[in-house]
């Protein structure tokens, strides 16, 4: 059976009056109708990662090596047309700032039936029957109404249904969704968890989930892949992950827990702060702010080790404890 997803060794080089290892050798699988989030600070390659799978980097500034299939399709070989079609058919996004991207000077409901016609194939009239349906099935109030109001016109989350509405109207095989919440307030940032959640299960899509909340992970995701320095240095369940992180910088975000703090506990925070992106790491780049670096870890980069299942970590420290157990 065809993977939903299958990335291998992708890395991307941003080029201009400096260039930037902003991806170093990822590989990434799926199965269908799996959530994934991508865990890690800002900086660390989630968001460009994300973009490579839609085919949105810069072309004149940027360099993409590896390959990427989405069920089946090699996305690196498209171009044109072929690119548009795939774009929202197959692969649509989410993105963490609807007021930026959806169109101030179209209704939503206009924005939403123009995608549906230009995949579809549908007539006006039918295309935004499917918008109406989609706004109501993200549970917007008056859904009738605001397919006729302008992104002004609605809230933050309000806008950012309309962002899913818009992102799922042509049924995708996979969702990729970029902080959707971090601009919304906490009671808003549930109500739009869940509903991504409940829309996952009913068009048994596969979703990808950016984000640097572990507790957003642990609310949406299935598997989580733990990224730095444009590296993936672990991966595993989300149960596996939150109850036994490997990785030093993995046991690092999980330590660095806000709900402690508001409880009036010392913030465990990450010494340290990630490399510049300028040279291609040769060693682990974890090791200047690690607490169990040893001499190889600046000798060499850690291979990725695969344990049990599929669970997967690059540390040497972390292999050692394997072995040993």
């Amino acid at each position: 059976m065809t993977k939903l997803l299958e990335i291998n060794d992708l890395t991307v080089r941003f080029s201009g009056k400096r260039t930037v290892h902003a991806i170093n050798n990822v590989s990434l699988s799926m199965e269908q109708g799996e959530t994934l989030a991508l865990l890690g600070e800002s900086g660390s390659g989630k968001s460009v990662t994300l973009k490579a799978l839609l085919g949105l980097l810069p072309p004149k500034r940027s360099s993409v090596e590896g390959s990427i299939h989405v069920n089946g399709t090699d996305v690196l070989s498209l171009s044109g047309k072929a690119l548009q079609r795939y774009r929202g058919a197959e692969v649509s996004m989410v993105f963490q700032e609807p007021a930026l991207a959806l169109d101030p000077v179209y209704t939503v409901g206009h924005q939403i039936a123009e995608s549906v016609m230009r995949h579809k194939g549908v007539s006006k009239a039918d295309a935004l029957s499917t918008a109406l349906d989609m706004l109501d099935r993200v549970r917007i109030p008056s859904a009738n109404r605001r397919l006729h109001s302008y992104p002004h016109e609605l809230s933050g989350g309000m806008r950012q249904r309309v962002m899913i509405a818009l992102a799922l109207a042509c049924r995708p095989r996979l969702l990729l969704a970029d902080e959707p919440t971090t601009a919304l307030d906490a009671t808003v940032q549930i109500q739009i968890l869940l509903l991504l959640r409940e829309l996952q299960k009913e068009f048994g899509m596969g979703v990808i989930f950016v984000t640097h909340d572990i507790g957003v992970a642990v609310e949406i995701s299935e598997r989580v892949a733990v990224m730095y320095a444009g590296q993936i240095v672990e991966e595993g369940t989300t149960r596996e992950i939150i109850r036994d992180g490997r990785h030093p910088y993995t046991q690092g975000l999980l330590a660095a827990n806000l709900h402690d703090v508001a409880r009036g506990a010392r913030l465990n925070a990450i010494p340290g702060a990630p490399p510049a992106l300028e040279v291609k790491p040769d060693a682990c780049p974890f090791a200047p702010r690690c607490s169990h670096v040893m001499p190889a870890c600046r000798a060499a980069l850690p291979p990725m080790v695969t344990t049990e299942g599929r669970r997967r970590v690059a540390c040497l420290h972390a292999d050692a404890v394997v072995a040993a157990e």
